[in-house]
């Protein structure tokens, strides 16, 4: 073959490609979107959002118009997914396409908090992170810290022994304790300064990392030039504090644990493992650094490229809104989630089932690598509660049971409402000697 007729052959292909390409991208520009509530101008949908409990509104839609759902805010095009098969189908099947971030996570920048795992983009600095965490956490690594779990959980019985009527409190400290152990090497203290300051970090983040406050920064990105004690411009002192709180949150633990590591000290963590393995390398310290500060959150994907599925178009750089909330509940195993109800978990010959609730975690690349140590230690601590304490309905004045109906935090991340309840022991005469030797024995 010459040079020319190769030349010739070359540029005919690349013809017919570019051509094809024009043709597909046509064709799927008279793709229709998913059926979805009709937008406003401007406001797109964002006016018929229920902002504290979204996922109620994305149930409502989905009775109306399915389990995949096209809605605006302002500028920005949301798909919501009900249900948990077209989540896999798009996050895990065509992860390659769905591990990015929506453009709302770009002016978290403006707060501070682009630094978070959660928050990159699907780059090199990204998998930086990633390769980080799964070091530390993944399924072989993570037994290391079954001891430390155990000992945790230890502490939260003794914990609801002394005081069961602050239990939500325990719990609390239990989860950030586990976390700071495993991740820095630090020991956690009664009323620690550091771990309430993290918490309060957390739900700073947790009020900025919102669809709609930065759909709007997003489409009137003029709003960031407003100073701060301008009428209407919260969000930019908000954005002030925050930047503040989270500079602590990075350094001050990181700069513990590696205080410790650099004296031989430090046992295992993901800082200590980290910056073993990757010590020397300025852009893995930088992400050892900033990932150690992100062990705690998720927020949604972004389609990285035009996709279609079932029929419908789904544009690039269009927010991917999973609503597990309301997949839970309509699962054909978990009918029920809000209540108690263990035989769920359950076949009808009495094993138990292989669902695992994995959508908790995540989907595709992004799913959480932390998930085999959060769910060893929820496991660790549910089985220790339970094997010392009776759970039950709190009783009024006449000695009547109260009760109750479950509310939940709005926001990001939900959890329940503080609740009316007893915690008492399971053996009448266990004292904290009793429960302190108990303890020793299973150890």
């Amino acid at each position: 073959m010459d040079l020319t007729y190769g030349t010739l052959l070359v540029a005919l292909l690349a013809t017919i490609a570019v051509a094809k390409s024009f043709t597909k991208k046509s064709a799927q520009e008279h793709l229709p979107l998913p059926p979805g509530p009709k937008p406003l101008p401007i406001l797109g949908n964002l006016h018929q959002i229920n902002r504290a409990f979204p996922w109620i509104t994305y149930k409502e839609w989905s009775e109306i118009y399915g389990d995949i759902i096209y809605s605006r805010i302002l500028n920005q095009n949301v798909i919501i997914l009900n249900s948990e098969k077209v989540a896999r189908a798009l996050l895990e099947q065509r992860s390659s396409n769905y591990s990015d971030r929506p453009r709302f996570v770009m002016p978290s920048a403006r707060f501070g908090v682009s630094f978070r795992t959660p928050m990159q983009g699907y780059g090199d600095a990204w998998r930086r992170h990633r390769r980080i965490f799964h070091q530390a956490f993944r399924p072989d690594a993570a037994v290391i810290y079954q001891p430390m779990q155990l000992r945790k959980a230890h502490q939260l019985l003794l914990d609801l022994l002394h005081d069961p009527g602050n239990y939500e409190l325990h719990l609390e400290t239990h989860s950030a304790s586990i976390i700071m152990s495993a991740v820095y090497d630090y020991e956690t203290k009664p009323n620690d300064p550091l771990v309430s300051m993290i918490r309060g970090a957390m739900d700073s983040i947790i009020k900025a990392e919102t669809p709609e406050k930065a759909a709007i920064i997003d489409a009137y990105p003029t709003l960031t030039l407003l100073p701060a004690w301008f009428p209407g411009a919260s969000f930019k002192r908000h954005a002030l504090e925050l930047k503040s709180v989270l500079t602590d949150m990075v350094e001050i633990p990181f700069e513990y644990a590696l205080d410790k590591f650099s004296s031989g000290l430090s046992a295992t963590s993901m800082v200590s493992e980290g910056l073993a393995r990757f010590q020397g390398d300025a852009s893995f310290e930088l992400a050892i650094k900033e990932s150690s500060a992100t062990a705690f959150g998720g927020v949604p994907h972004a389609a990285v490229n035009d996709d279609v599925y079932d029929g419908y178009l789904i544009p690039k750089g269009t927010t991917i809104l999973t609503n597990i909330w309301y997949g839970h509940n309509s699962h054909t195993q978990l009918l029920a989630s809000h209540r108690h109800d263990p035989e769920r978990f359950f076949t009808p010959s009495g094993d138990l089932n292989d669902d695992l609730v994995t959508p908790v975690w995540g989907w595709g690349r992004r799913i959480c690598a932390g998930r085999y140590l959060a769910d060893a230690s929820v496991w660790s601590a549910i089985v220790s509660m339970l094997t010392v304490f009776d759970f039950l309905k709190a009783k009024d004045a006449s000695g009547k049971d109260i009760d109750f109906e479950p509310r939940w935090t709005s926001g990001v991340a939900s959890r329940p409402v503080n609740f009316p309840c007893r915690i008492i022991p399971r053996r009448g005469d266990m004292d904290v000697e009793k429960l302190t030797s108990l303890i020793s024995i299973a150890t």
